[in-house]
């Protein structure tokens, strides 16, 4: 499966690198290393270029990364009122690092001023952006038990109807197999009947 950034939020994006996401084994994992790591918080929106050098020369790599599947492992838990001390631990350490930055009028909190902590406080504090301020009556899963990857999206659809993770790739695959098994029925029904 094609590693796609489609949750909504960070967090959910954080969650959806691993595929299939559902209990049991996991056929791929895109956070395998540290350079995986670095490469999804660029891509996901974490961290930005300059801040991805800014990490890679001040970080402890395999600390990094160990920091980010911890946090990974809290969203779904998190989600379920479950870990939630554990969660507000990992946030006071992020918001102990962050810092307050004079901006033209007033200031803005800089989450993750620190370089080595970089892409850890950011997901802490995503997570907890995530259970604050989301609507998470628009939670969904990609459909595992029809052909979907199983991963976790914010439907910001109009009527709230969407399905897929995306419609291009599960949403295409499943109609795919429903259609070639409605043919080969179609086909078992007609041959039985001659």
């Amino acid at each position: 499966m094609e590693w796609r950034i489609v949750g909504g939020h960070a967090a959910l994006d954080l969650a959806n690198t691993v595929a299939p996401r559902s209990p049991g084994t996991v056929e791929e994992d895109h956070l395998s290393d540290p350079a995986a790591l670095l490469d999804w918080a660029q891509r996901a929106g974490v961290v930005d270029e300059a801040e991805a050098v800014q990490v890679a020369q001040a970080w402890a790599p395999e600390e990094a990364l160990a920091d980010a599947l911890e946090i990974r492992a809290m969203v779904d838990d998190t989600l379920h009122g479950r870990r939630l001390a554990a969660l507000t631990r990992r946030w006071a350490e992020a918001m102990a690092r962050a810092e307050m930055l004079p901006r033209e009028t007033g200031a803005t909190l800089v989450v993750g001023a620190d370089p080595a902590m970089m892409i850890g406080d950011r997901l802490a504090d995503a997570l907890v952006d995530l259970l604050r301020h989301a609507d998470l009556s628009r939670l969904r899963s990609c459909p595992l038990d029809e052909g979907g990857c199983g991963w976790l999206f914010l439907d910001r659809s109009r009527n709230q109807s969407r399905k897929w993770c995306t419609m291009e790739d599960c949403g295409t695959h499943a109609k795919s197999r429903r259609l070639t098994e409605r043919r080969r029925s179609a086909s078992v029904k007609q041959r039985a009947g001659a």
